[in-house]
C-alpha cells in the first residue's frame, strides 16, 4: 500500500494524508469489482493506474477551488462519485463536516454511491433522479465533472438552482473556445487553474453568473 501512496505525491501541495490514500485505493477497488457487474466507468479504462490518475487525481485537485468553511457541495451527475465521492474522502480525513450531495439518474450507480458511502463512511446524500426536473436546488458549491456543455451547466444553474455561491466545472481542450462563446450568452466572473493530469485541460471556477438576455 506505501508504494501506492507514493503515487498520490502530485497531491502533496493538498496535504492528502495517508489515511485518505487508502481510502482513495478502497474507492479504486470498489470501483473495479463493481465494473464486473455493470459499467460504473468504461471497461477499456478500469485498470488500477488509469483510474487512480485519470479519476482518483484528476477529482481531487478540485479541491484548491473549494472554501472549507462551506456546508454543502452538490455534485452534477455524478456517475460513479467523480468528483463527490473523492472529494468527500478529503473532507472526512480533514475533520471538516461538508456534506457532499449526489445527483444520479441511474438506479444502478445511485446504489454503488450509496454503498460506496456506508463503506467509507462519508458525509454524503445521494439523490436519484434527472436533475434538470428539479427546482428551487440550494448548494453552497455546484461542481461537475464530465457531465453537460457549459451551456446547458450555466443555464441549470440558472433555472433550476435558486442559491449557490460558485460553480466548479472541468474543462477539456476546447474549453478556452468554449468560454469564450459562452460569454456571448452570460456574463459571469471566473478564476481558472491548469489540470494536475492533462497539459490540454484546466478547471474553472465562477461566479456571479447571470444571463445577457432576460
Amino acid at each position: 500500500m506505501d508504494e501506492n501512496i507514493k503515487k498520490y505525491s502530485i497531491l502533496s501541495k493538498f496535504n492528502v494524508s495517508r489515511e485518505t490514500c487508502i481510502d482513495f485505493e478502497r474507492f479504486i477497488s470498489l470501483i473495479i469489482e463493481k465494473n464486473k457487474e455493470i459499467n460504473i466507468i468504461s471497461r477499456k479504462n478500469d485498470k488500477i493506474s488509469i483510474i487512480r490518475e485519470r479519476h482518483i487525481i484528476d477529482s481531487a485537485q478540485a479541491i484548491d477551488f473549494i472554501d472549507l468553511n462551506d456546508n454543502i457541495c452538490s455534485d452534477l451527475g455524478t456517475g460513479a462519485g467523480l468528483p463527490g465521492i473523492v472529494l468527500a474522502i478529503m473532507m472526512k480525513n480533514l475533520n471538516q463536516s461538508m456534506k457532499f450531495i449526489l445527483y444520479e439518474k441511474s438506479h444502478l450507480k445511485s446504489a454503488f454511491l450509496k454503498s460506496v458511502s456506508n463503506k467509507l463512511n462519508l458525509n454524503t446524500e445521494v439523490i436519484e433522479g434527472n436533475i434538470f426536473e428539479k427546482n428551487n436546488l440550494r448548494s453552497d458549491i455546484v461542481i461537475g465533472r464530465a457531465f453537460k456543455p457549459l451551456p446547458v451547466v450555466l443555464e441549470l444553474m440558472s433555472k433550476n438552482f435558486s442559491k449557490f455561491k460558485n460553480l466548479i466545472l472541468f474543462m477539456g481542450k476546447n474549453g478556452k473556445q468554449t468560454l469564450n462563446d459562452a460569454f456571448k450568452v452570460w456574463n459571469f466572473e471566473y478564476k481558472e487553474k491548469m489540470s494536475l493530469t492533462s497539459k490540454d485541460s484546466f478547471l474553472i471556477n465562477i461566479k456571479n453568473i447571470k444571463k445577457k438576455f432576460e
